[in-house]
């Protein structure tokens, strides 16, 4: 690898993954993990994911080659400010974020002279957060989408791409507006509708919630991931995600409109034409 310092700024289940990915492929530099609870940080350290740790962001990106904003999006753009004027030159700065677009124009922005951004997203979790939950196979064999734009350099690209290819995922690359698009479908809204359902029922009787099956918790299993970071994506994404729940609106009304006018074959149809669909990603 090119990095014989990295900085991890937000050490949960994600920037704990990344590190510990690291070491299981063999990096031999320094690992440093900022984070706000020092508790947690002092945990990382012991168990060997990471070989120093700091409170203060700016002190502890101090000389690193490569910074991962693993945070929620929405602390990126102070984060970034605050570290700026101490992030040396040649060094590449990258993120883990769900959401890019406007975000990773403004962060470009934000860059100090001879530093670049590459936009990153790795499609890996678990409903679960926290360095608990981190785990050095999180990203094997999983899709990483790299955001690059016109701005790009072309070298920091290579680089974090190459580093993503190294913890085992698969690359892609398309444009910030791109993913957003896409994502806000397949992503993004999913769970949305995974804290609307979930509502909705508590809001019909909450006594009713402890008899749900595994059919419930399968298709609720995202409401269960920090509602901070989605309040964020909500944020960042608004017009695809608007977009979105406009069209899942409409299709849960003609579902409703077949049900009410007892359209049963009409209504299996649809059922069908999800069904196939669905069948065609196979199952994990």
């Amino acid at each position: 690898m090119n990095f014989s310092k990295v900085a991890i700024i937000g050490l949960g289940l994600i920037g704990g993954s990344f590190a510990m990915s690291l070491k299981a492929c063999g990096f031999k530099g320094k690992i440093v993990g900022i984070g706000r609870r020092e508790e947690n940080l002092r945990r990382a350290k012991e168990k060997g994911i990471i070989d120093e740790y700091s409170t203060f962001p700016s002190k502890g990106v101090n000389g690193s080659d490569l910074i991962l904003l693993s945070t929620p999006a929405g602390q990126f753009f102070k984060i970034v400010e605050e570290i700026s004027p101490v992030i040396k030159r040649g060094a590449i700065v990258t993120d883990v974020g769900s959401v890019k677009g406007a975000l990773v124009r403004r962060l470009e922005e934000l860059m100090p002279a001879g530093v670049s951004f590459v936009g990153g997203h790795p499609i890996a979790g678990k409903e679960l957060s926290g360095i608990e939950a981190a785990s050095a196979h999180l990203f094997k064999g999983k899709m990483c989408v790299i955001t690059p734009t016109q701005k790009t350099d072309r070298n920091a690209l290579k680089k974090v791409m190459s580093l993503w290819q190294s913890l085992g995922s698969n690359t892609v690359t398309m444009s910030p507006e791109e993913h957003d698009r896409i994502f806000g479908a397949v992503s993004h809204l999913p769970h949305v509708v995974a804290y609307a359902l979930v509502n909705t029922v508590i809001d019909l009787d909450k006594n009713i919630l402890p008899y749900s099956g595994q059919g419930f918790r399968d298709i609720t299993r995202i409401a269960l991931s920090p509602p901070d970071l989605w309040r964020d994506v909500c944020r960042y994404n608004t017009e695809n995600i608007l977009n979105f729940i406009d069209s899942f609106e409409s299709a849960i009304s003609l579902i409703k409109d077949k049900i009410k006018n007892s359209q049963w074959e009409a209504l299996e149809e649809e059922f069908k034409k999800a069904q196939t669909a669905r069948s065609n990603l196979g199952t994990d």
